[in-house]
C-alpha cells in the first residue's frame, strides 16, 4: 500500500491557459501584472515567469471564450516573497488603473485579485508569517476586507516607489478550481493524493495542503455546482501542475492515483490525471 500523505516538500507549479489573442495576453501579462517573457515558439504558446522561474503558459486559440459556468480555473495565485512587494504592486495597479476584482485580508494572507483579458482569475498574495497561523488554519481563515492603507504605508511614496515588475521569489503560490461537487473533490485532493483538509465551507468550498500550508489547492462550487468541463476550444485551464520533491514521492502519488481508479496517462515526460470535474493536474518533479 502507498503512504497516503502527500509529501511534506509539494508544491503547485506553473499554470497554463487557454487564451484567445496572444499578443494581447502578452501585453497584459508583462505590462499589468510584471511578468518576464521567457520564451515562446511558432505554435503560438509562450512561457511567462519571475527572475527564470515558469510561473505561467499560455497558449492561443484564436476565437476562444471564456469558460463561465463551468468548471476549470478559478484563479491562479501568484505567491510575493514580502508585504512590501505587494504594496508596491498595488501602488503600480492604482497608477496604472489596472481594474481589481477584489482586495481581502484572509488573516492567513493579504490578496489582491483581478482577471486577464480572457476572464481568467489572478490572485496576488503576500502570506503573514506562518507562526500567526499555524495549525490554526480552519479556525483563522476568512474574508474580510483589505486594510489598504496600511498595506500602502510600506512604502514611503506610493505615487513614486517604482515598479519593475514581479520580484525574484515569486512562486506559484496555490491554485483555486471550480469543481462541480466539494464531497469529490475532497475525495480526490485529500484521499487520493493525499493532501491535508486545511478548512472547509460545508458543500461550497474546501482547501487543502500540504506540509500544513494555508492551502495549495483550492475547490468551490459557487459557479459550478454540478456543472461539465468547459467546451472545446475554450479560454480555460489546460493544466495546473503539483511539484513533488523526488521521484519516488511522484510514484507513490501516481500509485495512490492507480489504486484509486485514477490512472495517469503520459502526454509528454510527466504523468497527467484529471479530477473528478475535468481539472487536468500535471505531477513533476522539483
Amino acid at each position: 500500500m502507498p503512504e497516503r500523505e502527500i509529501s511534506a516538500l509539494t508544491t503547485v507549479g506553473p499554470v497554463h491557459l487557454t487564451v484567445s489573442e496572444l499578443e494581447r495576453s502578452l501585453a497584459f501579462y508583462r505590462q499589468a501584472l510584471g511578468l518576464d517573457v521567457l520564451g515562446g515558439d511558432e505554435n503560438g504558446r509562450a512561457s511567462l515567469g519571475a527572475a527564470g522561474r515558469e510561473l505561467v503558459v499560455v497558449v492561443e486559440e484564436p476565437g476562444a471564450l471564456p469558460s463561465h459556468g463551468h468548471t476549470g480555473l478559478f484563479h491562479f495565485a501568484l505567491l510575493l516573497p514580502e508585504r512590501v512587494e505587494l504594496a508596491r504592486w498595488l501602488a503600480h495597479a492604482g497608477r496604472e488603473r489596472i481594474p481589481l476584482a477584489g482586495l481581502s485580508d484572509h488573516y492567513v494572507s493579504e490578496a489582491i485579485y483581478l482577471s486577464d483579458p480572457d476572464g481568467h482569475g489572478i490572485e496576488i498574495y503576500a502570506d503573514r508569517p506562518r507562526e500567526v497561523w499555524a495549525d490554526e488554519v480552519a479556525a483563522r481563515m476568512t474574508t474580510l476586507p483589505l486594510d489598504v492603507a496600511s498595506l500602502l504605508g510600506e512604502l514611503e511614496d506610493p505615487a513614486t516607489d517604482p515598479f519593475d515588475g514581479l520580484p525574484a521569489g515569486t512562486r506559484m503560490g496555490h491554485v483555486h478550481l471550480k469543481v462541480a461537487s466539494i464531497p469529490e473533490a475532497v475525495a480526490f485532493y485529500r484521499d487520493v493524493l493525499g493532501f491535508s483538509l486545511m478548512a472547509q465551507l460545508g458543500a461550497q468550498a474546501a482547501f487543502l495542503a500540504a506540509g500544513g500550508y494555508h492551502h495549495h489547492v483550492g475547490a468551490n462550487t459557487w459557479e459550478s455546482a454540478g456543472a461539465p468541463p468547459p467546451p472545446s476550444g475554450s479560454a480555460a485551464l489546460r493544466h495546473a501542475t503539483i511539484v513533488l520533491p523526488d521521484e519516488a514521492e511522484r510514484d507513490r502519488a501516481v500509485e495512490r492515483l492507480v489504486e484509486s481508479g485514477h490512472p495517469p496517462t503520459l502526454d509528454g515526460p510527466d504523468p497527467r490525471v484529471a479530477d473528478p470535474s475535468g481539472n487536468v493536474l500535471v505531477l513533476a518533479v522539483a
